[in-house]
Order: structure tokens, then sequence, then C-alpha cells
């Protein structure tokens, strides 16, 4: 799987690039994004799709065996132990595209991240104030 070498402009251009049982995950992905962050606004960043809500939220990106989701994110201890399989380098997360996707930990992860974006944001209002 091997995309085109000129930057996508937007998330459709690069979900377009890729072997139509891969554009159905991301295209599922992207949904599950703006379900869990209805606020949050599309980009490409880095050459790939971005979501950002009061700075960066979260980047995905398919390769050739796994999807992968980053940045990394932590939540409480059941949380850590439900991703832990699918921790790659660095704490990002690669879902295998032989296996099932974790819809469902992708929208927790959403949600974990748009708490930590809002909050970051407002300490630092409050730091400006």
């Amino acid at each position: 799987m091997t995309p085109k070498s000129t930057a996508p402009k937007n998330i459709d251009e690069y979900i377009a690039r890729y072997p139509t049982e891969v554009q159905v995950v991301l295209e599922k992905i992207r949904v599950t994004i703006k379900k869990a962050a209805p606020a949050a606004e599309e980009t490409i960043s880095y050459q790939i799709p971005a979501f950002t809500l009061k700075g960066n939220l979260i980047y995905f990106a398919a390769f050739k065996k796994h999807i992968g989701l980053f940045p990394p994110t932590t939540g409480d201890e059941k949380f850590n132990k439900a991703i832990a399989i699918y921790q790659g380098p660095k704490g990002n997360l690669r879902f295998p595209l032989d296996q099932r996707i974790p819809y469902a930990i992708i929208s927790k992860i959403i949600k974990i991240r748009v708490k930590e974006n809002l909050a970051r944001a407002k300490a630092k209002g409050k730091l400006r104030t």
C-alpha cells in the first residue's frame, strides 16, 4: 500500500489514496473522531489526517499492515491495560488491519484528548490574566 507522493490537501484526498477496504476503516475512524469531538476541526498535518481542538487533538494514518493513532494517551489503569496490546514505539497505537479495529477505544481516546486539550487551554488562559 503506497500512497501517491504528493501531499494530500484534505482528509478526503488522503483516504482516496488507499484500497477500498482501507478507505472504509479510515472513514470509520474519521466518523468516530467527529462523534467523540464534534467541535474538532479536520486538517492535514505531517501529510496525514489530523483533528485540532484548542491545539493538536489526534492524528491517524494508514500503513502497510496497520492504522496508526498519535499521540499516545493515558487513562485509568483499566483503560491503559486495554490499549497496551496496541502500543507501538513511543506509546503510539497501532491497530492491525487484519484484526477488528477497536472503534470504542478510539472514541474513548478522543474524549480523553478533548478533556486534556480543554484543560490545557483553560490553564493557559488563566496564566495570561
